[in-house]
């Protein structure tokens, strides 16, 4: 039950976080929120379904978490919990099984969902496909894994965009947390850890930072690469990288090359980065391509033949974009009431622009567009909303739809999940935008960076 306190605290956040995002995700993600406690540093709220939940610990743990700790003063744990529905008055509740009605939990204790802020429950070592390509990065993981500080530290995965670099982290984050659910875990990208630092010495709040990241027992940062040249960022890491190493914790990294490769990161910090095992991730061969296919078929419900998977593995060998085709063949295949078969394949993936899918790649596309405006590719995918952001965003939206012809769902899958309703949005608002002559000769710079790409 809600008390008064926690409604009124609860609506002073909501309050705030209603300013920083738009007013349909407030409505359908927020809106029907309540704090339920907030005890020994746990706030526990309460949210009406597991889709709900997993939206908002994905996507806006941070900003929850930053907003109810400017509030309480400490360092906070957000746990999100299935509402619970109470059950009329004057009902039996005897015997639950036979005369609660349908939908009600009727559990004492709330289940936790989403366990870990911003790691995927679905990225284990069970659901990742393995062959000599990522090998070594996926034994070395599951080493790391069993026995977290003592066998590889820091162990530091690098390799280019969709290999399967932060499947493998979070599988880590995922098994140690199933193992030893009592241990403290943080997994965090270099811009969420750059963020901190920057909102820390900005608040001048840094002793809580420090105690947030220097009393935990495994440490994930994903692409490193993106420290280069940001000192304090840089320093503070540092600092942190020894302590914990000291205190028998456990660092993973990632990165999209070797430690002594990245420019403008200090030396000191490269030697740690390379003082534990580094391991190299290549590009998955074809018949790694073909497994994940199939696992990620399985996934979306879809009894994929292994001659189709097969097909598609030919296409790319990025496994990101993999995904990506193979949510498009299946939409085509329920849309039109067609069976996935090979006959179909090229036929579904490739009409009307067959020629530009062998030039272009989604990530070609975003990491061009991002460098055309001096941006970096991370925040195309983040929940930041600037105004220059957000355009830079739907050019991006735009040029996917119609160089590529992806679908709706498809684009908001790259874009860091969005929701499709809000790629259809950007898409108009370019179109409407390509009316001004100014901006329709800026596209055609753009689209010519993409053509001399």
């Amino acid at each position: 039950m809600v008390n008064e306190e926690n409604s009124i605290f609860w609506k002073k956040i909501l309050g705030e976080i209603e300013t920083e995002i738009s007013k349909a995700t407030y409505l359908t993600l927020f809106k029907s929120t309540a704090l339920l406690s907030l005890e020994n540093g746990v706030a526990s709220i309460a949210a009406p379904s597991t889709m709900i939940i997993d939206l908002l610990q994905k996507r806006f743990y941070q900003t929850i978490k930053r907003t109810v700790d400017k509030h309480t003063g400490f360092d906070t744990k957000i746990l999100f919990v299935p509402k619970v529905i109470p059950i009329p008055s004057g009902q039996n509740t005897k015997t639950p099984k036979e005369e609660a009605p349908l939908f009600v939990h009727i559990e004492k204790k709330p289940t936790m969902v989403g366990h870990l802020p911003g790691v995927r429950p679905d990225y284990t070592f069970q659901t990742m496909a393995v062959s000599s390509s990522n090998q070594l990065a996926y034994v070395s993981a599951t080493t790391v894994a069993k026995k977290i500080g003592s066998s590889y530290n820091p162990l530091f995965m690098y390799g280019p965009v969709g290999v399967g670099k932060t499947h493998l982290m979070q599988a880590i984050a995922n098994e140690v947390y199933k193992n030893n659910p009592e241990k403290k875990i943080i997994y965090i990208t270099s811009e969420g850890f750059t963020n901190e630092v920057v909102e820390a010495i900005r608040n001048n709040d840094t002793s809580r930072m420090k105690r947030r990241f220097r009393s935990i027992d495994l440490l994930i940062v994903d692409d490193v690469q993106f420290f280069a040249g940001k000192e304090k960022v840089q320093e503070e890491l540092f600092h942190t990288f020894n302590i914990l190493v000291d205190a028998g914790a456990q660092i993973v990294l990632s990165s999209d090359r070797p430690p002594m490769e990245i420019k403008k990161l200090e030396k000191r910090l490269s030697s740690r980065f390379s003082g534990g095992l580094t391991v190299d991730i290549e590009a998955p061969d074809f018949e790694l391509r073909s497994a994940i296919l199939l696992i990620k078929a399985k996934k979306h419900g879809v009894d994929l033949p292994i001659d189709v998977a097969k097909k598609i593995a030919e296409k790319t060998n990025d496994s990101r974009e993999l995904e990506g085709l193979l949510v498009r063949a299946i939409t085509i295949s329920k849309t039109n009431g067609i069976k996935i078969t090979t006959d179909t394949i090229d036929k579904t993936l490739d009409e009307g622009d067959g020629e530009r899918h062998r030039f272009f790649r989604p990530d070609d596309i975003i990491r061009n567009i991002c460098s055309f405006y001096n941006i970096k590719p991370t925040l195309m995918k983040g929940p930041k909303r600037e105004a220059r952001l957000v355009k830079v965003r739907q050019i991006t939206m735009y040029i996917l739809k119609k160089e590529l012809a992806l679908s709706f769902v498809e684009i908001g899958n790259i874009l860091g999940g969005r929701d499709h309703t809000t790629i259809m949005h950007g898409v108009t608002k370019i179109e409407g935008l390509l009316l001004n002559n100014s901006f329709s000769e800026e596209m055609l710079r753009i689209k010519s960076l993409l053509r001399n790409a």
